[in-house]
């Protein structure tokens, strides 16, 4: 699989199964990740065999998030209908979406810093499929998303659910502590992975799946949440749009969490206080 990464020092990196080279010995022009988006989304990124470097196994490596720092962070709520039912709310006629600042985000090297208790006594987590966006774009149409995502990222997002709970309006709140949107190691370009309708996502918390669902049973599909959300605002390279979850569990510190994305990849991360 072709992926983009980047090293916890910051270098940019390109890879496949057999390991990773610098960005740039493949293509002098490609300084950072976000320069190579537009071409991950045409299909033109150059592969790992195309550099002048040679490839560093991955267990040599450590990363941190693909991008030094995300566009926009869209999170969708509610978009399994058996989440919904677990919440006991009703599942949305149209997308629930709501943003997170970039400082929410940490890479796989990352830890999940709850914020004291007098602030949230109730944080969740819950794993996703992530989509990163390629090119520029607007009112896109949904038969023609495929030409602006760049690729996929496993993330695990947290909610901290008694502020949500105290009143709706709070949703930014409870869902832009820091540390509280956890991106995986690489970005899997879109034609390795092909069709996501049977891929499954899991959210595992101490080694126990707390849920699970298949993407073919969101409410919004990955190319209707993108030509959505591109008749609302201009969607940029290094966007991000969070798809949903198939499930939260309520975490406290000691506790790892691991999203699991079939085909994409993992992330994992450990609870501190």
């Amino acid at each position: 699989m072709t992926r983009l990464a980047r090293t916890i020092d910051g270098r940019p990196m390109l890879g496949d199964d057999d390991g990773f080279v610098p960005l740039s010995s493949a293509d002098p022009s490609l300084t950072t990740i976000r320069d190579a988006l537009p071409l991950a989304a045409t299909g033109d990124l150059p592969t790992p065999d195309e550099a002048s470097a040679s490839r560093v196994p991955e267990r040599h490596l450590s990363f941190a998030a693909p991008l030094e720092r995300p566009g926009k962070l869209w999170g969708i709520g509610l978009n399994y209908a058996d989440h919904a039912s677990d919440l006991n709310e009703d599942s949305p006629t149209e997308p629930a979406s709501f943003m997170k600042p970039a400082t929410a985000a940490t890479g796989p090297e990352g830890s999940i810093r709850l914020p004291p208790r007098d602030i949230t006594n109730r944080v969740t987590a819950e794993a996703e499929l992530a989509l990163v966006i390629g090119q520029t774009c607007s009112n896109v149409d949904e038969a023609d998303v495929d030409d602006v995502i760049a690729g996929y990222v496993p993330v695990i997002d947290m909610t901290a659910e008694d502020i949500l709970e105290r009143n709706p309006r709070f949703l930014t709140r409870s869902k832009s502590f820091d540390s509280f949107l956890v991106f995986g190691p690489s970005l899997v370009t879109t034609d390795q992975v092909g069709s996501l309708d049977e891929l499954s996502v899991r959210t595992v918390v101490n080694e126990e799946v707390a849920a699970e669902n298949r993407i073919r049973n969101m409410m919004a599909t990955p190319r209707e949440l993108v030509a959505f959300h591109s008749n609302v605002m201009t969607l940029e390279p290094g966007d991000v749009i969070s798809t949903g979850t198939p499930g939260a569990k309520h975490i406290v510190p000691g506790d790892s969490v691991r999203a699991e994305v079939e085909r994409v990849g993992t992330v994992s991360s450990d609870v501190v206080g």
